[in-house]
């Protein structure tokens, strides 16, 4: 996933998968982060995310003190097209209506933004500043 976006930097993404396994590891274990998986007839995990659910600050918005974000959407290049990441995100925000989230957050790729828009995604204010 992180190639096709054009992070290209192998000594990143190695330090980036180190800390991934304990966040991942601590998250699935007390509910914090769920995933869902596509897979073929055999077994292959053709397309995936994931959601972690973060303490937010209340507004006046959405009081409710936790925000889902959904991160890590991916489709294989061979299964693309065919209504999977569509379906996936479905199943997501139906998660996040079920469990009483009044707000879903992720940050869109290029090749995603279109169908998040699709889904009711709207841009948003945020602003960045990279400290490293």
């Amino acid at each position: 996933m992180f190639l096709d976006m054009g992070h290209q930097d192998q000594a990143a993404i190695s330090a980036m998968l180190l800390t991934s396994r304990a966040f991942f590891a601590e998250r699935l274990e007390n509910g914090r982060f769920q995933e869902w998986l596509m897979e073929t007839a055999s077994n292959e995990v053709v397309a995936g995310g994931g959601l972690v659910v973060t303490d937010y600050l209340p507004s006046p918005t959405d009081p409710f003190p936790k925000r889902a974000v959904i991160v890590n959407m991916y489709t294989e290049h061979a299964y693309r097209r065919q209504g999977l990441a569509r379906k996936l995100m479905l199943t997501m925000i139906t998660w996040c209506r079920n469990e009483g989230f009044g707000t879903v957050l992720l940050h869109a790729s290029p090749d995603g933004k279109p169908l998040y828009e699709q889904l009711g995604f709207k841009a948003t204010n945020e602003m960045r500043l990279m400290l490293r």
